[in-house]
């Protein structure tokens, strides 16, 4: 919210979270119902056009994330931080005001009853009114939000966002959406008023104005400066995401909606907008110095990718999906037959044998005087002769001492053998991937991770199962081999100096992940 919430901040819906669209399922119903008696075909295409501008603004987010990941022409060098992500998360509630709107306007006016489709008079009137009214109107309400008592009551809460992603531009709280609307109604006024109104008049222009809004937030330049030079004087008409992007980083500047005019006409251009967009352009890929390549969990762990659902890539992963994801299945589906398809190779290990992880970490145990209890037989004896005699004195198998209530286990562990440990016992994951959970009264730890630090930028959820912020052991192993420069390969059983890189990663700022700080990470 902003610094000093105003009146009428909150969404009226905010209270009912994911099941807020239920108050459109009235008018869904009767426009089905009142197009099946009058073949009214404009009132029921305004629940298809929400749901078109929910993908169009997906498709706007996974492409600014990958660009921006990618690095070519980017704008910003800052990486979007999880309280970003929380506050814009309610993106989608201006579309739900869209919606009731043209619901209500329906209901309200005989006249919007059987629209035609398509007005060429109408659609130039629109033009019109948009570059007239409409960004005149904009600019100079952009310019009084900027002041300081409705700046702190409202208009701060879109400008905490400096760092711009497409669904940035959706961001304000409720008032100012209500403003923001009753100018953009200028042009169906218009048309209303002089008989030219449309169904495409209406689904065009806000497809416009969301394309535009979705562009100027991007983090990335995204207009070809040989548009430019061919017509000089769309500098004035057209603005660009660099352009958009000072006016979130200098706020006293680039007030103007979608056409620079009035910046220039009133002197509010900011004096680096040719540059920095020059600069974005010129701007390079960049090559990773280390890519850590990981598995989906699950089918529907897909949306939990960066490029997919905003709110659901920066949060973990949890054992029930969102009922909302279970409409997506025949997204997910398709997911899985293209995987099925392109598929290689597997290879199987056995399972009953100790891998090398297992065996470097049972060792480091034994040398540190801490006993380590072996349930299979056979990999004790195995073990054993693999170690000195004085390690060996703290390898002890199940049935000679009392069963500890603290395990390391691997992601296959069974439920059979969960529950033979005692009520109460800790598992602690040494795996990249975490069991499958199989009781209640026991306690399970994340995988091997740690907590990155502040300064670490672009990092995101690596693994759906850890909190955030937090990396994967393997992960930073990966980054640590590229900053130290170390040329060691771990290969067949060869182990890397287990010491030397946990104090490389505490010099670098990584720190260890306690059961508190876990808890407070998923907080």
């Amino acid at each position: 919210m902003a610094s000093k919430p105003g009146i009428l901040s909150e969404w009226p819906w905010t209270k009912l979270g994911n099941f807020k669209y239920l108050v459109l399922a009235p008018f869904v119903a009767h426009s089905i119902y009142v197009y099946s008696r009058e073949r009214d075909i404009g009132y029921l295409l305004i629940f298809p056009l929400l749901l078109s501008r929910i993908i169009h603004y997906q498709i706007w987010i996974s492409l600014s994330r990958y660009r921006t990941t990618k690095g070519n022409n980017r704008i910003v060098d800052r990486s979007i931080e999880f309280e970003q992500v929380d506050r814009e998360k309610n993106w989608d509630d201006q579309i739900i005001f869209n919606g009731l709107l043209y619901y209500f306007g329906y209901l309200k006016m005989e006249q919007v009853h059987h629209l035609p489709l398509w007005r060429t008079d109408g659609m130039i009137i629109t033009a019109l009114m948009h570059i007239g009214p409409v960004e005149f109107i904009y600019y100079w309400f952009h310019r009084a939000l900027h002041h300081h008592f409705l700046y702190s009551r409202y208009h701060s809460h879109h400008h905490s966002s400096m760092v711009t992603e497409p669904i940035t531009a959706f961001i304000h709280p409720f008032a100012e959406v209500a403003a923001y609307y009753a100018i953009f109604t200028v042009p169906a006024i218009a048309t209303e008023y002089t008989g030219t109104t449309s169904v495409a008049s209406f689904a065009l222009y806000v497809t416009f104005t969301d394309i535009m809004n979705n562009m100027g937030h991007c983090n990335f330049e995204v207009i070809p400066k040989w548009i430019f030079s061919i017509f000089p004087p769309l500098k004035y008409l057209l603005y660009t995401p660099s352009y958009h992007s000072l006016h979130h980083t200098q706020f006293r500047t680039n007030y103007s909606l979608f056409m620079p005019i009035y910046d220039y006409i009133f002197g509010t251009v900011d004096k680096s907008s040719d540059t920095l967009y020059e600069k974005s352009l010129e701007k390079k890929a960049e090559v990773p110095d280390v890519v850590h390549l990981t598995h989906l969990t699950t089918p529907q762990s897909i949306y939990h990718l960066r490029l997919g659902f905003a709110s659901l890539a920066s949060n973990p992963h949890t054992a029930s999906s969102k009922w909302y994801l279970w409409l997506m299945w025949p997204v997910t589906l398709w997911s899985i037959m293209i995987t099925w398809i392109y598929r290689t190779s597997q290879v199987v290990l056995p399972a009953h044998r100790l891998s090398k992880v297992a065996y470097s970490i049972a060792l480091a145990l034994c040398q540190r005087g801490i006993q380590v209890v072996m349930l299979d037989e056979e990999e004790y004896e195995r073990l054993k002769e693999k170690f000195t005699p004085e390690d060996a004195t703290n390898l002890i198998l199940s049935g000679s001492t009392g069963v500890s209530k603290t395990w390391l286990v691997e992601d296959g562990l069974s439920e059979e053998e969960q529950f033979k440990a005692p009520k109460g016992t800790l598992f602690i994951p040494y795996s990249p991937f975490p069991p499958k959970k199989a009781r209640k009264d026991c306690f399970y730890f994340n995988t091997p991770a740690m907590i990155s630090p502040k300064h670490l930028q672009n990092v995101d959820s690596c693994e759906n199962w850890l909190p955030r912020r937090v990396m994967s052991a393997w992960r930073i192993a990966g980054i640590l081999h590229a900053i130290e420069g170390w040329n060691e390969h771990e290969c067949g059983n060869m182990m890397f100096d287990i010491d030397k890189v946990w104090k490389a990663s505490l010099d670098h700022g990584f720190s260890p992940l306690t059961m508190s700080s876990a808890i407070e990470s998923k907080a």
